[in-house]
């Protein structure tokens, strides 16, 4: 069989296991949206039917075959070439699945949708026994994920693989050590400044304004509606059914308008990413996670996240952007902001105000939300937390670390969406997406002089080529730190982000 029979054959097989976890997709995405509450039960019976199907073409015979016979066809092309790189991502995910048996996979992707429905109810009666049952089996079932693929150091290394290869327990000590012991200084800078004006922010603001807005601005930054759409849910977020068809959620809170509109600008980071994935990895091994079992072709969660905060933060959190744009938002609420300046604008949505909610927090404190989140979750992995004990556990963190006490479950232990998916693990990725992020706008601004220039005239089209050219294609055929290496000359490098809050928030 010729090279190119042969990767051809193993992209069949995969072509299919991308197919099936595409389905599961949309049942998530209908899940998360539309489906009415009584569902969940037989929702999360079919997701869990449709994730062990994706496993077993994974495992089947043909396809250990043809990964064989792709495996002795591409050893003369170089380590890089797309072709090696499917047959090694390939190759690890097949002995990643085959150490997991079927019964566990099955059991985690079934529990999800219960879950989940059992936290949404939770969170709207701000009662976390009532997910509390549920999250207990959820870490049980990721205890027992965890000794299948195998650790050595802590349980947690083997969930955080999932989702961002090389990083460790370990590893976010160092580096959180790094940016606590950074930043703090300039949040104690920021927070010693006069309160900006936000009055305006809290004010009744109808939620067809805020998705006409919301629509208008994701076009602005590159988002392709013709492969895409925006939907309201609970919990904000992206799912991609391949690179035609990627779909960003919002929330709406009719009394606190930046929830939207930073919601709504993050989801379009991350859909700008899936669909700029090179057209050829469709259904391939490159636009698939064979390990995570999603159909996803960001290369780890914390690249994904990269994107998302970068269009988030450095481009719509931008005073120039308000500045360009404000104009617009006041014409979609003439009688809420009809008294207010672009600069009183961007002064308020970049305040520096610790708050309950990660999703609605400012920059500053965003991380110290993602932190005690990651020592809660190493904790509950190791036992030395016990799940009945988490909301005096969070409680505490919080006050800690943002000086608030915690009025009740919904704005604590609650309020997000991830242990109800079963994502232990994920969590320090909005961390790292924030530090790759900034390095990745340092290099981009050193290598284009008028960069700066382009998107404070509201021209992203020149940015969003940039990041298409180098990460974007690419989908996941390079790893983090090798597209950082590729593009910044350095692996993951927290410097360039301190030096980012310093001049933005302390200068």
């Amino acid at each position: 069989m010729t090279q190119q029979a042969s990767i051809a054959a193993l992209n069949e097989r995969v072509a299919a296991v991308n197919d099936v976890l595409n389905a599961t997709s949309v049942l998530t995405w209908d899940s998360r949206t539309m489906m009415p509450p009584g569902g969940a039960e037989t929702r999360g019976q079919q997701i869990a039917t449709l994730t062990r199907v994706a496993r077993d073409l994974l495992l089947s015979s043909e396809t250990e075959a043809a990964l064989g016979n792709a495996e002795r066809a591409i050893e003369s092309l170089p380590d890089d070439a797309p072709e090696r790189r499917i047959v090694a991502q390939t190759r690890h995910a097949f002995e990643h699945h085959r150490r997991v048996p079927a019964s566990l996979i099955q059991e985690r992707a079934a529990l999800r949708t219960v879950a989940q429905a059992a936290w949404i109810e939770g969170r709207a009666k701000s009662d976390f026994s009532i997910f509390a049952p549920h999250l207990a089996r959820t870490v049980e079932l990721s205890r027992a994920y965890a000794d299948c693929i195998g650790w050595s150091e802590h349980p947690y290394d083997a969930m955080v693989s999932i989702y961002e290869p090389g990083e460790t327990a370990s590893s976010l000590k160092r580096l959180f050590a790094t940016l606590r012991s950074s930043m703090q200084p300039i949040l104690d800078a920021a927070r010693s400044r006069p309160a900006p004006r936000s009055d305006f922010l809290f004010r009744e603001f109808p939620e067809e304004g805020q998705r006409a807005f919301g629509l208008s601005m994701a076009e602005k930054l590159g988002y392709d509606l013709k492969r895409g759409r925006l939907d309201t849910t609970v919990h904000p977020f992206e799912v991609s059914f391949t690179r035609n068809d990627v779909r960003i959620t919002t929330r709406y809170n009719r009394n606190y308008l930046p929830a939207s509109l930073f919601g709504t600008a993050h989801e379009t980071g991350h859909g700008l990413y899936e669909q700029g994935v090179d057209p050829a990895y469709t259904r391939t091994t490159l636009a698939t996670d064979l390990v995570g079992l999603y159909a996803v072709g960001g290369t780890s969660f914390g690249a994904h996240e990269s994107q998302s905060r970068l269009w988030e933060n450095h481009v719509v959190r931008s005073r120039t952007f308000w500045q360009l744009h404000f104009p617009e938002l006041q014409r979609h609420f003439p009688d809420q902001l009809g008294d207010v300046s672009a600069e009183e604008f961007y002064r308020a949505v970049t305040r520096v105000e610790p708050g309950f909610i990660r999703v609605e927090a400012d920059e500053l404190t965003y991380d110290f939300h993602i932190m005690l989140r990651v020592d809660i979750e190493c904790a509950l992995m190791d036992g030395s937390l016990p799940v009945a004990d988490l909301p005096a556990a969070w409680n505490a963190a919080i006050k800690r670390d943002l000086g608030l006490d915690v009025p009740n479950d919904s704005k604590g232990v609650l309020q997000d969406v991830h242990w109800s998916t079963g994502y232990i693990g994920s969590f320090p990725t909005y961390t790292i997406g924030n530090v790759m992020a900034a390095q990745v706008m340092e290099t981009l601004r050193r290598q284009d002089v008028g960069l700066d220039a382009a998107v404070d005239a509201g021209d992203y089209a020149g940015l969003a080529d940039a990041l298409r050219g180098k990460i974007w294609q690419h989908g996941r055929r390079f790893m983090r730190d090798e597209l950082l290496v590729r593009e910044t000359g350095r692996g993951l490098d927290p410097a360039p982000y301190l030096a980012y809050l310093q001049g933005k928030y302390a200068s």
